[in-house]
């Protein structure tokens, strides 16, 4: 069996040092440094070729040991260059190089940079058609799964083995935690589901307080 996985991007509840200090920006400022955009661009251009899917992308990068302490697009760079490597798309020494240094692979695809506004314009929907019923209706109460889960999931850690109500049906959707891994789409019905704040938080949540939190139909299951 394969050991727990930890998402190092799934922060909401633990108990870490320090406060979380907003960083002061001028909406218009969109970059920090030269090398981020060229960071998104890289990251666009290899999504776009078809040797990975977003969900693998997203597995990647929430899965970095040191997540914590990477900027935003360091996070990105990251890994994209884990992400490569692991497709035989770019070798350790031809990373440490920073050039190619023998012919490169071939992918599915190549993103022009003339079509580029029109791709990122369309983007890449995730809805699929219904091909079976939903298990859950508006206003029903359900549990989250408690895990562990030996895998990257989309449900975050702070929700798990909490009682929430069905707000919302989505229809079904790409399944991540699938996807994520070549095993398919495995299209799951989605859900809005509205958790009271003092189930999520304790005691220390504020008054009235509600967190809605989109769930797949797999991580949830039914209270009487």
């Amino acid at each position: 069996m394969s050991p727990p996985h930890t998402s190092h991007a799934d922060l909401g509840g633990r108990d870490l040092p320090g406060a979380v200090v907003p960083e002061a920006e001028d909406e218009d400022e969109h970059f920090h440094a030269p090398w981020e955009p060229r960071a998104l661009a890289l990251t666009l251009a290899m999504g776009a070729t078809g040797a990975w899917n977003l969900d693998a992308a997203r597995a990647a990068r929430e899965s970095l040991p040191d997540y914590a302490q990477l900027s935003y697009y360091a996070i990105w760079i990251s890994a994209l260059e884990r992400l490569l490597e692991s497709r035989g798309l770019c070798d350790p020494d031809e990373r440490a190089a920073g050039r190619a240094l023998r012919p490169a692979a071939r992918v599915p695809r190549v993103l022009k940079a003339a079509d580029v506004p029109r791709v990122l314009a369309a983007g890449s929907p995730t809805q699929r058609t219904a091909a079976r019923p939903a298990a859950y209706a508006v206003g029903q109460h359900v549990r989250t799964a408690t895990g562990p889960f030996d895998h990257h999931v989309r449900l975050p850690g702070y929700v798990r083995g909490k009682l929430g109500r069905i707000e919302s049906v989505h229809g079904m959707h790409v399944f991540p935690d699938t996807h994520a891994h070549g095993q398919g789409e495995q299209p799951q019905w989605l859900y809005t589901v509205v958790f009271e704040g003092r189930e999520v938080w304790g005691e220390h949540a504020e008054t009235g307080l509600t967190v809605c939190v989109d769930a797949f139909e797999p991580y949830l299951q039914a209270v009487a």
